[in-house]
């Protein structure tokens, strides 16, 4: 009678040997940006390579990707004004996980961005996100009289227009868009992912020597609308508004009393800031104490800043993100205090982007 062969054991993997062949499996995390957002991208790096192994040891287990950063993107400019943009290696990108670290601060450099977004998912990424923490056009968005133009609509449009990666449609990373709504401006090629500064603005107001007596300012019903709910009950909220008097509109406290308070305005963008001064000599007549205040998105046209630099009014802080590359600049005068994003984006990829059991 023939003999039986013996039959081999089979090894079984364990779901950890199974993320270690996947993280082992798959290059880093790629992380391009335009040449304004250098220092921001960097910093999204640093922190996303720290909090990767610090959850790593906390959890035991190797199940998070890495993050490197990459200057691949060559960006240069024909003489005629129009971009000249080229890939070094275009052929290592393919099949790569590929985050895009973008501005559109001016209308000057969204068209160079937008012409790299819809190459990269031909030069077949993996996948893409895009990290554009303002949105410029969100302001306009929506009608008010017969004849005006949508732009936040025409951005999203644009946006949307982004080919799909090889794993589907890209995500866009925004902070503190005008207005929620906005989300559905965009096609349902693309995925807008809205996040918000306002956790780091209260980690930092918590800090604060005096945080057992603030009181949180809106400047308008939107700013309320928009905020209120995202900070704690334990802060006392106090809403201004614009009130006719005559011919003129005066900004009046229509909610809240900030007498004997450290009153911290709170907005989503500044422009050129005549609200928030306006807002904050009417806060010091009725008795505030001291005034902070803090905006994620620090627009200011024509260097609108410096009226908060040294003039009529004094400010115990105004803090500011780097959702715009000239924010850096401009915290670096008092009372300008800059809040990186850099933390908020490691956290929201950490939570799912950059987890090595999605593969």
């Amino acid at each position: 009678m023939a003999s039986q062969p013996a039959s081999r054991s089979l090894s079984i993997p364990t779901m950890d040997d199974l993320r270690r062949m996947g993280e082992d499996s798959f290059p880093p995390v790629l992380v391009l940006h335009h040449p304004s957002m250098e220092e921001p991208a960097t910093r999204l790096v640093e922190v996303a390579r720290a909090k990767v192994t610090e959850k790593s040891l906390s959890e035991k287990r190797r199940n998070y990707r890495r993050v490197e950063i990459s200057h691949c993107v060559k960006w240069d400019h024909f003489r005629d004004g129009w971009p000249n943009i080229f890939i070094d290696s275009v052929e290592e990108i393919a099949g790569r996980d590929v985050i895009m670290f973008a501005s559109f601060h001016s209308p000057e450099v969204i068209f160079e961005q937008l012409s790299l977004c819809y190459s990269l998912p031909r030069y077949l990424v993996r996948s893409f996100r895009l990290i554009l923490p303002f949105f410029p056009t969100a302001t306009m968005e929506r009608v008010d009289k017969e004849g005006q133009v949508v732009t936040a609509k025409s951005l999203a449009t644009m946006l949307s227009a982004i080919p799909l990666a090889a794993r589907g449609p890209t995500q866009i990373f925004v902070f503190d868009i005008h207005a929620l709504q906005e989300r559905f401006y965009f096609g349902d090629q693309v995925i807008p992912r809205l996040l918000s500064a306002i956790p780091l603005l209260i980690r930092v107001l918590e800090d604060l020597p005096d945080c057992s007596n603030l009181a949180m300012v809106f400047p308008d019903e939107g700013a309320y609308k928009r905020f209120h709910s995202t900070l704690p009950s334990k802060w006392p909220t106090i809403t201004c508004g614009k009130m006719r008097d005559g011919d003129k509109r005066v900004v009046t406290v229509k909610d809240g009393d900030p007498k004997d308070r450290h009153v911290v305005i709170v907005d989503d963008l500044v422009q050129t800031g005549s609200t928030l001064i306006e807002c904050a000599k009417v806060l010091k007549k009725r008795g505030a104490t001291a005034i902070s205040l803090y905006v994620t998105h620090a627009v200011f046209p024509t260097e609108s800043w410096r009226r908060f630099t040294g003039g009529e009014m004094e400010f115990a802080n105004f803090w500011i993100t780097d959702s715009l590359p000239h924010a850096i600049t401009i915290a670096k005068h008092s009372p300008f205090k800059l809040i990186p994003l850099c933390e908020i984006i490691a956290d929201s990829l950490l939570g799912y982007d950059l987890l090595s059991c999605n593969q």
